[in-house]
């Protein structure tokens, strides 16, 4: 149950528990408003005050701050999280490389999730039934398979899913959450933030990178973002872009503040209230609230329990379907089911009845890492559905 005056703090608490989740401050909880804005849930404050649109809510669990060296994180269930994001991160073309680098990756994707190679299992052309990456050619589908079964055999999905979390934090775009946005000249651009800096890519090509220690401000006033930076003590830059709205811009600006706290502070008693504009005009004022990552570093290296379970998904074979590879979707539910449960929220029907519905489904979600869980009160419903959209 979710009450009125429920704080993010608590929904992310309950979805952490569910998942035996200790290490949880590279996570965070994503919703899109019905401008289509993408925000990240603030855990100190009120659920229902951030939400723009009426219940039921559907939010996502998401990898917020990518570990600057994920195969070293101390817990398996952590690394596991981390190998779903970024696989999904290389389906949606976030994740770029060149073909050497897919193929691999895509290698040890399949080993995870299929084990070894077995002719009898696995008949000529396997690997094209499965969707890496946007797009994929049949050469490198090939390829894909040439490496699954000669460079491959033997290993555990654990074994691969951390050699796969070695190669992807190699790329330079590891750990990029794209803001599009456009340059002074009105050229499209990407704008991310990655544990080791500010990044701007154009043309699937990174242009700028700026590391967090010559990050010296980062400020918004519309739609317009500027980064200061000083790459030597006698060069001094700022990088000027444009944001589609305002909204956009604000997020821009908030995902960077929190990202400079949460890489670059030695502590999280360093943070301090920072203003979107100068002293002059009136701003937006913002305050990342939580660990940093050293500190987070620090009390992983104390957890000191036997490993939880972890109960992995096997790929299965769609093209078609992306949503089965990567976690189920809400219209991967039977029609009949989505409308029940529809009306028992908003009708307000007993919440029994509707969790009903929802449970004969969550088995096969569960196992996939898709906790969609419905919580009911008479204010507020939430969906919670981990790396489906």
């Amino acid at each position: 149950m979710l009450q009125r005056d429920a704080k993010g703090q608590y929904l992310f608490d309950l979805i952490c528990h569910h998942l035996n989740l200790l290490e949880k401050d590279y996570f965070g909880i994503r919703y899109v408003d019905p401008d289509k804005q993408r925000h990240w849930l603030e855990l100190p404050k009120s659920i229902a005050k951030q939400m723009k649109s009426q219940p039921p809510f559907t939010m996502c669990l998401r990898l917020k701050f990518y570990p600057p060296d994920p195969a070293a994180l101390k817990e398996e269930i952590t690394r596991y999280l981390v190998f779903l994001q970024i696989k999904r991160d290389l389906y949606h073309g976030r994740l770029l490389c060149k073909t050497s680098d897919a193929a691999m990756l895509a290698a040890y994707i399949l080993q995870a999730e299929i084990g070894d190679y077995d002719p009898g299992k696995h008949p000529e052309g396997y690997s094209s039934k499965f969707q890496f990456f946007p797009k994929q050619s049949e050469k490198l589908e090939r390829r894909i398979s040439d490496i699954h079964k000669t460079e491959m055999i033997g290993q555990t999905p654990e074994t691969s899913e951390r050699n796969f979390l070695q190669k992807a934090q190699m790329l330079e775009t590891y750990g990029v959450d794209p803001h599009p946005c456009k340059d002074v000249s009105g050229n499209p651009a990407f704008l991310a933030f990655t544990p080791f800096g500010f990044v701007v890519l154009q043309g699937n090509k990174r242009v700028h990178f700026l590391k967090w220690n010559e990050v010296t401000k980062l400020k918004f006033e519309g739609k317009t973002f500027h980064i200061y930076a000083n790459q030597r003590e006698d060069k001094k830059i700022i990088l000027t872009y444009f944001a589609p709205t305002p909204e956009a811009c604000k997020h821009l600006w908030k995902c960077g503040v929190e990202n400079q706290a949460f890489y670059k502070l030695e502590k999280s008693s360093q943070v301090r209230t920072v203003s979107s504009s100068n002293l002059f005009f009136k701003g937006s004022r913002f305050r990342y609230s939580g660990r940093v990552a050293k500190e987070v570093m620090e009390q992983s290296a104390k957890i000191k329990r036997e490993p939880p379970e972890i109960h992995r998904a096997g790929l299965v074979p769609s093209r078609s379907c992306p949503s089965i590879t990567h976690g189920p979707r809400l219209s991967s539910v039977p029609r009949t089911r989505r409308r029940a449960v529809h009306i028992s929220i908003m009708e307000g029907e007993n919440s029994a009845s509707a969790l009903l519905h929802m449970r004969s489904y969550r088995v096969r979600e569960t196992r996939n890492f898709c906790l969609r869980s419905l919580f009911l009160s008479k204010i507020s419903q939430v969906y919670i559905v981990p790396y489906t959209s």
